[in-house]
């Protein structure tokens, strides 16, 4: 079994990924990144406006990097 890289090994792949996915265009890259935050805080709202109170004890979601 493979162990799976830590740290800054595992963000080099993802940037190797996320370039690859785009054709190796950097720029095209880059301008995906607030689209998937557009769609990563409408599924975030979504959850939050389904969760109960309860479920999560008082917990909510923040929005923005503490």
């Amino acid at each position: 079994m493979r162990e799976q890289p830590i740290g800054e090994a595992v963000e080099n792949d993802e940037r190797a990924e996320v370039i690859a996915c785009q054709g190796g265009d950097m720029h095209a890259a880059i301008d995906t990144l607030p689209e998937d935050i557009r769609h990563l805080r409408r599924q975030l709202t979504l959850a939050e406006r389904v969760m109960s109170r309860g479920m999560t004890r008082g917990w909510r979601p923040s929005y923005d990097r503490d």
